[in-house]
């Protein structure tokens, strides 16, 4: 089944700017959501630079995954959970799971994840409320961060969660904390490092292997469980943290026309994934239906994972 979006308009584009810290003004995006001037630690969005002790254990984190993240490591990861053999559960089964979660990465928020599901989904109907399948995505889009529950195999934080960017081609330097990859096995890999790698221009990024994570996997889960969300929203749900291309402009040279295309609707996704991060509580069982609702339309009842 194949659904055509309308795509996204860019007039008010730029007009969105980002506050430095310190500054009270909040700033309106798109249909009217308002940024905050500051996140839950009262520091800029994104912010790895700042002292803090929260800043010093995502650096660590990020350490980690830049050591560990290789085309070896990828490969094994993509061939073992590809069998969607760990366990059936519905979607919503999942994002409770969320509620026993934290993600180490993010300097932005140390609420459940399923907090954040939530407002970001409800961000983007206020203001798009004729595309339900961006609904959905947002609701479900972090949702392979279950690979930390014990059911799913209980993989590391450096494994699930964070900035992700391709294996297979030299690492850009707009990755966070990029210096750490000096210590990663395919660095000094004449195979590897250099701008196209194992790609080729245009090879489109379907045939890129990213860093293996919650992004690729929940893909992975969607695509193979058959969801009938159209190509913007499983682009959205694989790249979504592939700050590097969608924030910096890297690795355009894999894209694809369809890639194109899609971007448009991933990088207004984005600013409604970023800065709806807050300790705003969201009514769970009061927007429950209408979720449940979407999860019927677009996806089988009990999907494998």
């Amino acid at each position: 089944m194949t659904i055509i979006v309308d795509q996204p308009q860019f007039e008010n584009e730029d007009k969105v700017q980002i506050p430095k810290n310190g500054e009270k003004s909040e700033l309106v995006l798109d249909g009217g959501f308002c940024v905050p001037h500051a996140n839950t630690f009262g520091h800029n969005f994104r912010d790895y630079d700042v002292e803090s002790e929260r800043q010093k254990s995502v650096e660590n984190f990020y350490r980690v995954n830049h050591i560990n993240q290789t085309v070896d490591f990828v490969k094994r990861m993509r061939d073992e959970y590809e069998k969607l053999d760990k366990v059936e559960l519905s979607i919503w089964e999942c994002c409770e799971l969320l509620n026993e979660i934290v993600d180490e990465s993010d300097p932005d928020l140390d609420e459940p994840q399923i907090e954040h599901l939530l407002q970001t989904a409800e961000a983007i109907r206020k203001d798009y409320p004729n595309q339900d399948w961006l609904h959905l995505t947002a609701l479900i889009h972090d949702l392979g961060k279950v690979l930390l529950h014990p059911s799913f195999g209980e993989l590391p934080q450096w494994a699930v969660v964070g900035d992700t960017f391709p294996v297979g081609c030299a690492f850009d330097k707009s990755i966070v904390h990029n210096k750490y990859f000096v210590e990663n096995q395919d660095y000094n890999n004449p195979t590897y490092n250099s701008k196209y790698g194992i790609y080729s221009q245009g090879c489109g990024l379907e045939n890129v292997m990213m860093s293996w994570g919650h992004d690729d996997y929940m893909y992975l889960v969607a695509k193979e469980n058959r969801t009938t969300l159209p190509s913007a929203g499983l682009f959205i749900i694989r790249y979504h943290s592939f700050y590097a291309l969608h924030r910096s402009g890297a690795y355009k040279h894999l894209m694809n026309e369809e890639d194109a295309e899609n971007l448009k609707w991933l990088q207004i996704f984005n600013k409604y994934d970023l800065y709806s991060k807050s300790k705003v509580r969201v009514d769970v069982e009061k927007v429950k239906p209408y979720y449940q609702s979407l999860i019927n339309k677009y996806f089988p009842a009990k999907l494998k994972w």
